[in-house]
């Protein structure tokens, strides 16, 4: 009796370690990791005054390509203050292209970058198509495509606060076009870990039902984007509701919606009355549904200058920058949209 009691006892031990040493490694390496939940994403997006969409370096609202490293991580600093203080967001989604990676601006933005991380934020790295090509929804050009990603992976595959977005709206491919992609890029990067790479919804990021059911992508985050003017004359929230749905299908608790808005300077009270209007019926639907399946939210864009859609307005010159909302009932949306 007494042999047995002390070999349960081993066997007890022997079990929790082997399950502590399988979860390290699984946090560690690329295994796959089930995810639960989402919403430890709470972001907003940080774009170019052009929508990303560039044949030169992306340069979001407020920086330059004549800044110094310093002066980048001088200026982010503070605007990454402004997203955390105002939105409670602990998340930012970038854009990169080649040109921003491969060329000389890419010292400079590194610091963007830094200025995030040290703040304890998660950086999501997107890649943007360029403006040229009627912009097809393809990569512009293998070559330069996969440099890139070389050069971003070798440098931050080992940050766990920083992710990586293969491509943004990849519209231009088939289902399975984009899947094979999005395999070919975990496989090309395969130090990276599965649960740091987000793989985009096919379309416009607007659905995510083929991505999450390919088992070459298991591990991976999926990212959602949902708009309300892609129907306009939707003005029920519950019809909002079912649209969001069946996008995601039964993969709620992989997918990250990165990116969502509606205007946010024209007066609209998004916790009022819907009244048959599309933006409040599409923004209470969606940052409902979003806190109710515990889904991660990443606003767009939390500032981009000239944009109707931007949740922040910028003030400043030089580093000395600040941030205000632009709407109180948007932001209360946002923060309602995080579990907050």
């Amino acid at each position: 009796m007494m042999f047995r009691h002390r070999r349960m006892q081993l066997a007890c031990v022997l079990g929790a370690f082997l399950t502590i040493t399988m979860l390290a490694a699984m946090q560690a390496g690329n295994i796959p990791v089930a995810h639960a939940a989402t919403n430890q994403f709470r972001g907003v997006n940080w774009a170019d005054p052009r929508d990303n969409y560039a044949n030169d370096a992306v340069v979001p609202s407020g920086l330059s390509t004549s800044d110094t490293y310093a002066t980048t991580y001088a200026k982010a600093s503070a605007i990454i203050s402004g997203f955390a203080t105002n939105l409670s967001a602990n998340t930012v989604r970038l854009p990169i292209n080649p040109y921003t990676v491969n060329g000389p601006f890419w010292r400079s933005y590194t610091g963007a970058i830094k200025a995030a991380t040290d703040k304890g934020f998660k950086v999501i790295l997107s890649y943007w198509e360029g403006s040229g090509s009627f912009k097809d929804g393809k990569i512009d050009d293998l070559t330069t495509f996969w440099a890139m990603w070389k050069t971003v992976t070798n440098r931050y595959h080992g940050n766990s606060l920083v992710y990586f977005e293969p491509m943004n709206e990849p519209h231009g491919y088939s289902q399975s076009e984009w899947a094979d992609i999005a395999a070919q890029w975990i496989n090309t990067y395969s130090s990276t870990p599965r649960n740091r790479i987000f793989v985009s919804g096919t379309g416009y990021n607007d659905n995510v039902t083929s991505v999450c059911a390919d088992s070459r992508l298991n591990g991976t985050f999926l990212s959602l984007h949902h708009y309300g003017f892609w129907n306009p004359n939707q003005t029920s929230y519950d019809g909002w509701v079912s649209d969001f749905k069946s996008r995601i299908g039964s993969c709620a608790s992989r997918t990250v919606v990165d990116e969502w808005g509606a205007p946010m300077t024209t007066g609209l009270d998004y916790n009022g009355s819907i009244n048959d209007n599309n933006y409040i019926a599409y923004v209470q639907a969606d940052t409902d549904t979003m806190r109710s399946l515990g889904m991660g939210s990443v606003y767009w864009p939390g500032l981009r200058n000239g944009d109707s859609y931007s949740m922040e307005t910028l003030h400043g010159s030089g580093t000395a920058l600040t941030l205000t909302n632009n709407n109180a009932s948007g932001v209360s949306r946002l923060k309602l949209s995080y579990g907050l």
